[in-house]
C-alpha cells in the first residue's frame, strides 16, 4: 500500500496519515505549494525545503508541455532533475488550463483540442497523452484527463460532462496498467458533478470503484460559497475507501484547509498564499496581516514573531511594507516564504492534535484566529 491511515479523531472526519512515494515520504494533511511551470513563484527551491519546510510540491502539465517542453524535460532526467528538486512531485493533467486558457478548444470523446496561449499552434490532449508527458514530466503522482466545468451550469451539462470525465477516467486507468513504465507513478481519479449532490455520489461511486492509487475532488473552489464546497466535499467523502489518500484540488484560505480537514481530507493545493503574499498579505497564526496598510509604516517588529520561517524574524513589518510600496521583489519574495511556511506549519500542527485527540476543539478556535483582520 502507498498510503498508511495512522490516526483519526473522534469528533470529526480529520485523518493523519503517511504517503509513501519514490521520492519520499509525505506525512498528511499536507499542503503542496504550486509550482506550475516548475517554480514556486517567488522562492528558490532551497527556500521550498529549508525555511517552508515542503513535502511535495505540484507542478502542471499543461504548461510544462507547453514550455519548456518535453524535449527539454527529457533530456534533462525529468522535472525532478530539471528544476533540482528531489521531493515528490504531483502534476496536474492540465485539463483546467485547457478550458480556461483556449477560447477555442474542441472537447470530443477522444480528448480535448486546444490553441497554446504561447504562440496560438494547435494540440491535441488525450487520456492517454496526458499521461504519457507526465511519465515524460516524471511525477510521482499524476491525475488524468478530465473536463472542468464552469460554475453556474446546468444539471444536464454536468451530468453528461461526468459522464465523459468517466469514460476518459477508464481509458486513463486501463493505459496506465497497461504500462510498466507508467506503473511506478501514482495515478488519482478525479470525481466532478459541481455542485449537484446527485451527480458528486455518482462520480465518487465511480471513482472509488476503479480502485486507483488516490481520489480527487475536482470542479470546486471556483467561485461558489465556502459552505457548497464543505457540503460537496461532505457528500463525497463517505464514498471514498480509507485507504486511499484525498485531495481536494485548488483549495484554499487558511480555514477551507482546516474545515476541509474535519471533513476528511489529506491533500490540498492552491496558488493563493503565494498570490496572496505579492500583494501583500500575509496568513498568520493570529489573523491576517496586509502590509501595505499605513498602520505598520513604523512597526519596526519583526513580520510576525510566531512565525515559522527565518524570515519572520530577520525583517521588520515596517521594512516589508516599505519593500511592497515600492512594489520591491525582495518584499513578494519574503512575503512567499511567510505564507507557505505557514501553510505547511497550519497542516503540521493540524496533524499533531489529529494525534493528540483534541483536534475538534484547537480547530474551532484556529478558526477564528486565521479568519481576523489585524
Amino acid at each position: 500500500m502507498n498510503f498508511k491511515l495512522l490516526h483519526t479523531n473522534p469528533d470529526t472526519s480529520a485523518r493523519a496519515g503517511i504517503l509513501h512515494t519514490a521520492h519520499g515520504d509525505i506525512e498528511t494533511p499536507v499542503f503542496m505549494p504550486v509550482g506550475t511551470i516548475g517554480s514556486v513563484r517567488g522562492v528558490t527551491q532551497t527556500d521550498l525545503e529549508n525555511d517552508i519546510k515542503a513535502q511535495i510540491i505540484l507542478g502542471n502539465t499543461y504548461h510544462l508541455y507547453i514550455r519548456p517542453g518535453l524535449d527539454v524535460l527529457k533530456n534533462a532526467g525529468g522535472l525532478h532533475n530539471f528544476m533540482n528538486w528531489h521531493k515528490p512531485i504531483l502534476t496536474d493533467s492540465g485539463g483546467f488550463q485547457v478550458y480556461s486558457l483556449s477560447p477555442t478548444r474542441k472537447i470530443k470523446e477522444d480528448g480535448v483540442e486546444f490553441t497554446s496561449y504561447l504562440d496560438g499552434s494547435k494540440h491535441f490532449f488525450t487520456p492517454e497523452s496526458v499521461l504519457d508527458i507526465q511519465q515524460v514530466i516524471g511525477s510521482d503522482i499524476v491525475m488524468p484527463l478530465d473536463e472542468c466545468v464552469s460554475l453556474p451550469a446546468e444539471h444536464d451539462y454536468v451530468r453528461k460532462s461526468v459522464q465523459l470525465t468517466h469514460r476518459w477516467l477508464k481509458r486513463a486507468k486501463d493505459y496506465h496498467d497497461s504500462r510498466e513504465v507508467l506503473k511506478k507513478q501514482m495515478l488519482f481519479g478525479i470525481i466532478q458533478g459541481g455542485t449537484y449532490a446527485d451527480l458528486r455520489e455518482e462520480s465518487a461511486k465511480f471513482v472509488a470503484d476503479l480502485d486507483l492509487d488516490g481520489n480527487a475532488i475536482g470542479g470546486l473552489s471556483v467561485g461558489e460559497p465556502s459552505e457548497e464546497m464543505y457540503a460537496m466535499t461532505d457528500k463525497v467523502v463517505p464514498f471514498l475507501p480509507k485507504d486511499k489518500p484525498r485531495y481536494l484540488m485548488g483549495v484554499g484560505t487558511p480555514d477551507n484547509l482546516l474545515e476541509s480537514v474535519a471533513l476528511g481530507i489529506d491533500m490540498f493545493d492552491c496558488v493563493m498564499p503565494t498570490r496572496n503574499a505579492r500583494n501583500g498579505w500575509l496568513f498568520t497564526k493570529n489573523g491576517i496581516i496586509n502590509v501595505r496598510n499605513s498602520k505598520w509604516k513604523d512597526d519596526f517588529s519583526p513580520i510576525d514573531p510566531d512565525g515559522e520561517s527565518p524570515v519572520d524574524l530577520f525583517y521588520s513589518r515596517a521594512y516589508l511594507r516599505h519593500l511592497h510600496m515600492c512594489r520591491e521583489l525582495l518584499g513578494m519574495m519574503i512575503s512567499s516564504i511567510h505564507n507557505l511556511a505557514f501553510y505547511t506549519w497550519l497542516m503540521q500542527e493540524a496533524r499533531r492534535h489529529i494525534i493528540a485527540g483534541d483536534f475538534a476543539t484547537w480547530k474551532v478556535d484556529m478558526v477564528k484566529k486565521v479568519t481576523t483582520r489585524l
